[in-house]
């Protein structure tokens, strides 16, 4: 081997243990699109889009503690009551157990909401499970963020 191959294999492996370069599993990486369309939909809603991510059993819960189930979700973004723009998740986690996601991040949002602000910065944790093959939003609660 050469030197910069050496070098190069020992920078790849120095990246992989310091956690710079992460190995997702097909389940994790089906999930994350999941995740991924999820946000679209979210700043451009389609009813079937929508239906498709979410489980029937659908419990989701804004930060001010309006509770939907899987029919008013979908109709809150398709009546644009919950209209957002430049949705952000950051500091995201996910914890898998079996066909069980724990899902956790920080989501930004532009709102155009008229009687609420015009951004949103808020927690949120959501429970995926896998249904027939595919991730879907099984729960969502939302919280708004500790004060410091």
């Amino acid at each position: 081997m050469t030197n910069f191959t050496i070098v190069s294999f020992k920078a790849l492996i120095y990246l992989f243990l310091s956690g710079s370069i992460t190995v997702q599993s097909p389940d994790e990486e089906q999930l994350s699109r999941s995740i991924e369309q999820l946000r679209i939909v979210m700043m451009q809603p389609d009813s079937a889009v929508l239906a498709s991510l979410v489980s029937n059993d659908l419990e989701y819960v804004h930060s001010s503690g309006t509770v939907r189930d899987k029919k008013g979700f979908i109709n809150e973004f398709m009546k644009r009551q919950t209209n957002v723009t430049n949705v952000v998740f950051s500091n995201q986690t996910v914890k898998l157990s079996g066909d069980i996601a724990i899902v956790r991040h920080r989501m930004v949002a532009d709102a155009h909401n008229p009687g609420y602000p015009p951004l949103i910065d808020i927690i949120v944790m959501m429970v995926w499970k896998k249904e027939a093959g595919k991730w879907k939003m099984l729960a969502r609660q939302a919280a708004k963020l500790p004060e410091k």
